[in-house]
């Protein structure tokens, strides 16, 4: 499909609302069975199967499964073998030492001309065990090609971020949209084929080994704020009905594997379930903050968290600092300085950060583990101490966090990068002493 044929299907998709919801969907009408989840004759001959995304006994409120009713069954397919992982890399993450520096990158360089999505992904680093199903990872991306293939993910879920160019997102359960501004959560193992819906695309992955992302709970703020389910659009069916050759590879323990199936994969025809592919506008989210004094914690800005064994303490959160009135009386109102105990990778989607003056750009990224000290500049400490307080509205920058409760190791490939940025501790120098008893 052409980057023109990709724009025109995205502008004329419709979604399914509310995330973590019961969804259901029929590409065909009478496809899905009425009643039973797998009849003694499925709908059209088609064939009825179980994705589970949990253990069948966990909690009803964290089970994650999806009915799926399509041509072929997915046990239908031939041996998959290795192939090279390219740029893409897996937990453990054991190649480096965990670096307590503070450390900063300059946006992917241009890729080779003919690189798909997945050929296009870098990991940055994480932490964890894809065996053991703990942890995370960061990759970044940059294409200039559509996908052919289809992939999927056992290791565990994607959370992906466009920075430059929109996607659209064939899955097995239908299709998705996503565009600079918007996030699109693709569930562990469901398979999707990527197509650009401009000349190039750019932007960040979060890979998620642990417990599913989920919206947090909201406590003292009530019933209402942040991310609203309401604003979550999940696909409706839309099946490929392909006959010949589909590439379709694997990543499976950190590796990537290949199989070659004589159908397309992406043939789910009928669904219904709550393991979900989601699409979410960030410009959505709805910013809680101070209307006295002081400067909340960035928790506040939390749209998704994948909780841990530990209450309060994630595997991974997803941070978006989003547009926003700044209102605080007689309060430094950028991000303060501080040492935290969680390892914090930000990246900037477009505009500028409020803590930084410059060096942080859109594409790029920054990695402060874990009790690592940070926070505005020099230039920014000195405007922002001496600025008059008005009401200020932030609306000139989109920057997310990817927040772990544990150090990101880097690859080699990332501790080594011609962009990573040389001399990041310098935006520092200049804090002068003030304090003169």
């Amino acid at each position: 499909m052409t980057t023109e044929q990709a724009r025109k299907t995205a502008e004329a998709l419709t979604y399914s609302t509310g995330f973590g919801n019961e969804h259901s969907s029929e590409a065909v009408p009478g496809a899905l069975p009425d009643g039973r989840n797998s009849p003694q004759r499925a709908p059209l001959g088609l064939y009825a199967e179980q994705l589970s995304g949990s253990a069948f006994t966990e909690p009803r409120s964290h089970n994650r499964r999806s009915w799926l009713y399509r041509i072929r069954p997915s046990a239908a397919h031939p041996p998959f073998t290795r192939i090279d992982n390219g740029s893409l890399a897996g937990a453990p993450f054991a190649e480096t030492v965990p670096d307590p520096n503070r450390l900063r990158w300059n946006p992917l360089p241009e890729p080779a001309p003919g690189t798909d999505w997945l050929a296009g992904l870098w990991t940055l680093g994480g932490n964890g065990d894809a065996t053991q199903r703990t942890g995370m990872a960061v990759h970044l991306y940059h294409a200039n090609a559509s996908m052919e293939r289809v992939f999927g993910d056992a290791d565990g879920e994607l959370l992906i971020v466009p920075e430059r160019g929109g996607l659209l997102l064939r899955t097995e359960l239908g299709l998705l949209a996503a565009r600079p501004g918007e996030v699109a959560l693709i569930p562990r193992g469901v398979r999707f084929r990527v197509e650009l819906l401009d000349e190039t695309a750019r932007g960040y992955v979060c890979e998620n080994y642990g417990t599913p992302f989920q919206l947090p709970d909201l406590g003292p703020i009530g019933a209402n704020g942040l991310a609203n389910a309401r604003d979550f659009r999940a696909p409706v069916a839309a099946y490929e009905d392909v006959e010949g050759p589909v590439e379709v590879v694997n990543k499976y323990c950190g590796n990537l594997w290949s199989a070659t199936y004589g159908h397309s994969p992406l043939d789910v025809v009928a669904w219904h379930g709550n393991h979900t592919p989601y699409v979410y506008d960030l410009r959505r989210f709805n910013v809680i903050g101070t209307i006295s004094y002081d400067h909340p914690d960035p928790s506040i800005f939390t749209v998704l968290t994948a909780p841990s064994d530990t209450p309060g303490l994630a595997g991974v959160d997803f941070v978006v600092f989003a547009p926003r009135w700044l209102v605080g009386e007689d309060t430094f109102r950028p991000p303060y300085f501080h040492r935290n105990v969680m390892s914090e990778y930000m990246g900037l989607i477009e505009g500028a950060y409020d803590a930084k003056a410059e060096g942080f750009v859109p594409g790029g990224g920054s990695l402060h583990n874990m009790m690592s000290a940070h926070g505005p500049d020099r230039e920014t400490f000195d405007r922002a101490s001496a600025a008059e307080l008005k009401p200020q509205k932030i609306d000139d920058g989109l920057a997310f966090m990817f927040e772990t409760r544990w150090p990101v190791i880097m690859t080699p490939q990332a501790a080594g990068a011609d962009h990573l940025q040389k001399g990041y501790d310098d935006v520092w120098q200049g804090l002068e002493r003030h304090f003169r008893p």
